[in-house]
């Protein structure tokens, strides 16, 4: 199975890949696909969307009742804007109504048509979802079952049972399903991991498409970072944590010189980067998946160290960066997972272990962010 840098990479909204990105990815693929495009969306009536195991579980503290409601609207999480949720979800909730794909308004029972099955799960994985739509008369108009398996990868029941995430058969440059036949395919053409991945996106894209979602991948970053370090006030839940990203960059900023005296401080920096995108994305605002939104600080970390500490960096680095990292990440994707349901009791920490392994994938990479790498790492280690 053929697996892309942009399956490994996806910008959405936090806080979490799986039960946030994953969920709203699959509410919006059931309306888009088995009721509009099939021309039943005027017919239905009703809408009924159940949860499952970790989702329903978790679902309310990952906002896994926000991102069905988006996804049923049609939202997708790479493309909307985290700013409209809070009105559209008032309007809702308020007038009990729903427009399916943004343009068909129905009755909507949150209580009754969004269902939490916490006592029970789906045959393939702990993040299942059930949606069903019906007509007037109560006919079933079209069911669908879909998996939520992490890093934001959403699959069916046909997929999942048979133990895939895309059907992909895409013939790649330079396949590869372990770490030994990636370095034997660089040392074989003379290619470094990053131009080996390039050539394989060809399989899919235009050299001009692959840079520009790179370039977009990085702007994201960028963005993100941007408004956690802005942004001020307290993030959701019952326990009122205060934003801390704005504080330490003032700080930060103050006392500039004091890097030139402590070379530590410069973690200080590599910290600040990764807490202002852990904040946005506990906040719900639009983050990269990296490879899951627990995870998602690393990764702009490292790049925004190299962009801004890195004697020589430029814009070709950071694409050879993200491109290296997400053939790591392709490595566990395969061999193990990014999900931190299925590998760790520790949700967070066992994609956020993987992320710092793609940090430090150093080898065949640009000179230049080898220290980035070994900064970000250091300081995630001690977090």
């Amino acid at each position: 199975m053929a697996v892309s840098t942009f399956d490994i990479y996806k910008i959405g909204i936090g806080p979490s890949s799986s039960h946030t990105v994953g969920p709203m990815r699959a509410a919006a693929r059931f309306v888009e696909h088995h009721l509009a495009e099939s021309g039943r969306l005027q017919q239905v009536a009703r809408i009924r969307a159940e949860v499952f195991g970790s989702l329903a579980l978790t679902g309310r503290g990952h906002g896994t009742d926000k991102a069905v409601l988006m996804g049923l609207e049609g939202h997708w999480p790479n493309q909307i804007d985290p700013d409209i949720i809070p009105a559209a979800l008032e309007r809702i909730r308020g007038s009990k109504r729903i427009r399916l794909h943004g343009e068909h308004e129905i009755d909507f029972n949150e209580k009754t048509d969004l269902i939490m099955n916490k006592r029970q799960k789906l045959p393939f994985h702990t993040n299942g979802m059930r949606f069903a739509a019906y007509d007037a008369d109560g006919n079933e108009l079209a069911t669908r079952d879909y998996y939520s398996v992490g890093g934001g990868f959403v699959v069916n029941q046909d997929e999942a049972a048979e133990d895939r995430i895309v059907a992909d058969t895409t013939e790649v440059a330079h396949p590869f399903s372990s770490g030994d036949q990636l370095l034997a395919r660089s040392k074989e053409t003379g290619l470094s991991i990053a131009r080996l991945m390039m050539e394989n996106e060809r399989a899919w894209r235009s050299d001009e498409d692959i840079v520009g979602g790179l370039r977009e991948l990085w702007t994201a970053m960028q963005s993100c970072v941007a408004r956690g370090i802005r942004e001020t006030g307290t993030l959701p839940g019952g326990l009122h944590v205060t934003r801390r990203a704005p504080a330490l960059y003032a700080e930060l900023s103050e006392r500039p010189e004091a890097a030139m005296r402590d070379p530590l401080t410069v973690l200080d920096w590599v910290n600040l980067y990764a807490l202002a995108v852990n904040e946005e994305n506990a906040a719900g605002g639009r983050v990269v998946t990296a490879p899951t939104n627990g995870a998602a600080g690393i990764i702009p970390s490292v790049l925004h160290y190299y962009d801004r500490f890195c004697p020589g960096a430029n814009e070709q680095g950071i694409f050879d960066f993200l491109l290296t990292a997400a053939a790591v990440g392709i490595l566990y994707k395969e061999n193990a997972s990014i999900s931190g349901a299925e590998g760790s009791a520790d949700w967070c920490r066992f994609p956020a272990s993987n992320a710092m392994r793609w940090a430090r994938s150093r080898r065949s990479t640009p000179r230049a962010w080898r220290c980035a790498a070994t900064a970000s790492t250091r300081s995630a280690s001690t977090r």
